[in-house]
């Protein structure tokens, strides 16, 4: 008798442990899925239609600063109180550096090109972009997104020597995230919109309410600039996260990477 309660109280628990194992991804408030609305480069049409937009609805945006982009300095009272008001703004690094040597990247110039710059100086410039935020802000704990998801300098990951000085990193194009459990916070894949309609990115937050999983778009322009999304599909898309804040999260990247990460710990999430 005493075995048989043994057996059945360990077929018990692996059944619990399987079915924990199984169980869909749990999101707030009973959500099927989360969407992060980031924007890189700190530009001007973030400032004078991303954000008004955003704050029209009531929605929180992740915004990627390039420290060295003019707009800063210009306009710099503009990005401290979009921080005031619950936005986020992100580590882009300093000046943007990327590969000159991949494919496409024939735009990179001498100076801004990550093939030549020692692994060394690029922690050092991270860093420095860290410590820049803060005194926009004041806050300690920040994301970031890699420019062009390029990550060797000199041939040395980069990200490896500064990513535990993040909560989460960004790196290259992805769709909808495949599996929330095996995520890596330090790795997590990003879709960059550009010419698309509203109904292209409303599909993406529906894949991802179907998946039971994230999506995380990465906007430029809006409304101008470069790599550019029109106002009306933006629009669009906020509209529609909007009026599904029932069935969708829209959060900070810092915000829904903290979640996540808290939730995989309790989970015994394999990465």
């Amino acid at each position: 008798m005493k075995h048989a309660f043994i057996a059945a109280l360990c077929l018990l628990t692996a059944c619990t442990v399987a079915q924990a194992a199984g169980a869909p991804f749990a999101w707030p408030h009973g959500a099927k899925a989360a969407v992060s609305l980031a924007y890189d480069d700190a530009i001007d049409s973030q400032l004078d239609n991303a954000i008004p937009a955003l704050d029209r609805v009531g929605l929180k945006g992740s915004f990627y600063l390039t420290l060295a982009n003019p707009s800063l300095m210009k306009r710099l009272d503009e990005w401290r109180a979009a921080a005031a008001h619950g936005h986020e703004l992100g580590n882009h690094t300093l000046f943007h550096l990327c590969s000159a040597s991949a494919a496409g990247h024939a735009w990179v110039t001498p100076e801004l090109d990550l093939d030549t710059m020692s692994a060394a100086r690029m922690v050092a410039q991270v860093r420095l972009a860290n410590t820049m935020l803060h005194a926009i802000d004041g806050r300690t704990e920040r994301t970031f997104t890699v420019p062009c998801g390029d990550v060797k300098a000199q041939g040395v990951d980069y990200i490896e020597l500064v990513k535990t000085e993040f909560v989460a990193v960004k790196l290259g194009g992805a769709g909808v995230i495949p599996d929330m459990d095996r995520l890596d916070p330090y790795a997590v894949g990003v879709t960059v919109p550009e010419g698309v309609t509203g109904a292209q990115l409303i599909a993406y937050v529906e894949e991802a309410q179907a998946e039971g999983t994230m999506i995380n778009f990465t906007f430029h322009g809006i409304g101008g600039d470069y790599i550019t999304t029109s106002k009306q599909a933006h629009e669009e898309l906020l509209a529609y996260l909007a009026a599904h804040r029932d069935v969708v999260w829209t959060d900070t990247f810092i915000n829904i990477m903290n979640y996540v990460k808290a939730q995989q710990a309790a989970r015994g999430a394999r990465r």
